[in-house]
């Protein structure tokens, strides 16, 4: 097998590059902006040109390199074909086609939440395991599904997008997709803040540190890891949905094991255990012991899945 691979983490800021080896050392990253609006054509030409850099740079051949792994924020098919990408202004694009055309080389593209999951699975939090379902934690609530080492994109490339399950048929403000009651609004950073403004509302008569001092999630985290009363409320309220959609996921996937990422997972030790709680609470008899364990990659998570997407794709051809 050759050698070298490229993983590539396209996102609505920037673009990370890696350049590692087959076996999973990264060992060169570098960043480029993502200009707004940008077209695929011209912003994907720009992302081959430092590919080709870095080759030259590092004295390689390009038959050197086994080819090129690409996570993107937004749907992508079985086929490579991403389907719209809100952050970038992009509908249908064929990412696969316009960089093997630049490059000569395989390109495999992946949604950039299963991407990183698949990162997770080969040298991260869920290394062991073969059977995973990452969540990431951030200002929404996103995810990717790994089964038998290799992701599952779905017919329409939205497999994995269990921001969007519906937790509470009673929610009446709309998610950003435009339903009600999705997980997003309550487990992600901006829905422990919408859920602690209206706890703070519901209960005037309780005190809390969280209506002297800025409200958000690293806040709300901060405040009862303290012990403060409302903030812990505010918290299993939002694990307890979390968990809660991890039991519907298990009655489909039954995944070894979650691994929970995203900015919000740095506080792991005050959701760890409210989160395990109402998974098993809710989960079918049979999945109650899944383990659970933090990601451990970072924003090099999709990087070193991209350089996995390729890997495997090439070992699987041959």
């Amino acid at each position: 097998m050759k050698v070298y691979a490229f993983g590539v983490d396209i996102g609505g800021t920037s673009v990370k590059i890696g350049l590692g080896r087959t076996s999973g050392w990264l060992f060169e990253t570098r960043k480029i902006g993502t200009p707004p609006a940008p077209s695929p054509e011209s912003f994907l030409a720009q992302i081959a040109d430092v590919i080709k850099q870095r080759i030259q740079a590092r004295g390689f051949r390009a038959a050197d390199v086994l080819g090129i792994g690409v996570g993107v924020p937004g749907p992508v098919d079985a086929q490579g074909m991403v389907h719209g990408c809100a952050n970038l202004g992009w509908g249908d694009v064929d990412v696969k086609a316009i960089l093997e055309q630049h490059l000569q080389m395989p390109v495999q593209v992946g949604n950039d939440a299963d991407v990183a999951a698949l990162g997770e699975m080969w040298q991260g939090g869920g290394k062991g395991y073969s059977d995973l379902v990452m969540i990431t934690l951030g200002t929404g609530v996103g995810g990717g599904v790994i089964v038998n080492q290799h992701i599952v994109p779905g017919r329409f490339g939205s497999a994995g997008e269990i921001g969007h399950l519906r937790v509470n048929s009673q929610e009446t403000e709309p998610c950003g997709c435009g339903n009600y009651g999705c997980l997003e609004q309550y487990a992600s950073a901006t829905g422990i803040v919408r859920t602690a403004r209206a706890m703070l509302k519901q209960h005037p008569e309780l005190s809390s540190p969280l209506r002297e001092n800025t409200l958000d999630a690293k806040a709300v985290c901060d405040a009862a890891r303290t012990g403060d009363a409302l903030a812990r409320a505010v918290i299993d309220r939002s694990m307890g949905k979390l968990g809660e959609a991890l039991a519907m996921i298990s009655c489909v996937v039954d995944p070894e094991v979650y691994v929970i990422g995203g900015g919000v997972s740095a506080a792991a030790d005050v959701l760890m255990q409210p989160l395990k709680q109402a998974y098993r609470q809710y989960a079918f008899p049979a999945s109650k012991d899944t383990a659970f364990a933090r990601a451990t990659l970072g924003n090099q998570a999709g990087i070193i899945g991209g350089i996995k997407l390729i890997v495997s794709k090439e070992s699987k051809e041959k």
